[in-house]
């Protein structure tokens, strides 16, 4: 069997195929990025309609097969930019359609789980997942409501947030920071290589509970920068505090669940840094880290297939193809 899915969901648009081994035969993707300040989701509309036969074209040719060979067309329902999410849903449609195929929609979220849980041999794992809109500690969740610490962590249908951001997400306070030190979009990659020289000053750190917030550390590190510290100083201090703050919770995850291991998955997920400072309390907590490798981790049309697949396998359809900008990972 061989899934197609298409990814647009914010700035990338992707194309994947796979097989149901789990063979990864094509991840081809595009990033939109805007002239200056933060995605302009019209605009970023239209990029993808740009590119989206040529990434087609592209992935069907790396993966030796043609539309008629494929017998499953996935694409990213939501969360996600409506005018972006709109993109990839009609092109499903219309390559479905066209080649009689069957089509579904999943979740982006459990899209980027299962693409972690793909590499990693996992059993009962608390899961870090941080992009850009989203940033939450999730872990597995039975049938029944009734739950305790042990049950929570069985494998089942469903995902249960167990920790989250209360404002923005950790890649989009990396990019808002970006903007004022005017660094490239993306700007999480540049702040990781500039931090590498700096020196900590100090910034607000706010973990309430199992969850964490980042806007008054954003405003906090401009307001440093623009009162004369070093660029690489703010940069090291930002992602030094935010980083430890979603490290806290997760190790708290691991407490409570009594789990022995992590996985981190996301488009920060390519940040070594962070990476190192799972390690670090992994190790100390006596639990076994995992990641996804950096062409991965971030928005790409393989997860989607692969999620797809395994959505296919269980409910073959599904019902309703509209758009879901707000759908959280623990809704069905």
């Amino acid at each position: 069997m061989f899934v197609l899915g298409i990814e647009s969901t914010a700035h990338t648009f992707g194309i994947g195929i796979c097989n149901e081994k789990g063979d990864i035969l094509a991840n081809e993707y595009n990033t939109y990025v805007p002239k200056s300040g933060g995605i302009i989701p019209a605009e970023a509309a239209k990029h993808h309609i740009k590119v989206k036969r040529i990434l087609l074209k592209k992935a069907l040719k790396k993966a030796k097969l043609s539309l008629a060979d494929l017998d499953l067309i996935v694409f990213s329902q939501g969360p996600g930019l409506s005018p972006c999410l709109v993109v990839g849903r009609d092109f499903a449609l219309e390559l479905a359609k066209k080649n009689k195929k069957s089509v579904i929609g999943v979740n982006h979220c459990v899209a980027h789980i299962e693409i972690g849980l793909l590499f990693n041999a996992l059993k009962n794992p608390i899961i870090g997942f941080f992009s850009g809109a989203n940033s939450q500690i999730v872990c597995f969740a039975p049938k029944y409501k009734k739950i305790n610490s042990t049950e929570m962590l069985k494998r089942k249908e469903k995902y249960i947030v167990i920790g989250e951001t209360l404002d923005s997400g950790l890649g989009n306070s990396l990019d808002k920071l970006g903007r004022q030190l005017n660094l490239p979009f993306p700007a999480g990659p540049k702040i990781e290589e500039l931090a590498k020289t700096g020196k900590y000053i100090e910034l607000p750190y706010t973990v309430k509970g199992m969850n964490f917030a980042f806007a008054g550390l954003v405003t906090s590190a401009i307001n440093k920068y623009k009162q004369g510290s070093k660029i690489e100083d703010v940069c090291f201090s930002f992602q030094e505090t935010a980083f430890a703050e979603v490290v806290e919770v997760c190790e708290r995850a691991l407490s409570f669940s009594k789990s022995k291991e992590l996985l981190f998955v996301g488009g920060v997920a390519a940040n070594q840094r962070l990476q190192q400072m799972f390690k670090i309390m992994c190790l100390e907590r006596g639990a076994k880290f995992y990641t996804v490798s950096k062409k991965f981790a971030g928005d790409n049309g393989a997860m989607i297939a692969w999620a797809g697949l395994k959505k296919f396998k269980k409910e073959r359809k599904t019902k309703n193809l509209d758009i879901r900008p707000t759908w959280r990972i623990d809704q069905k």
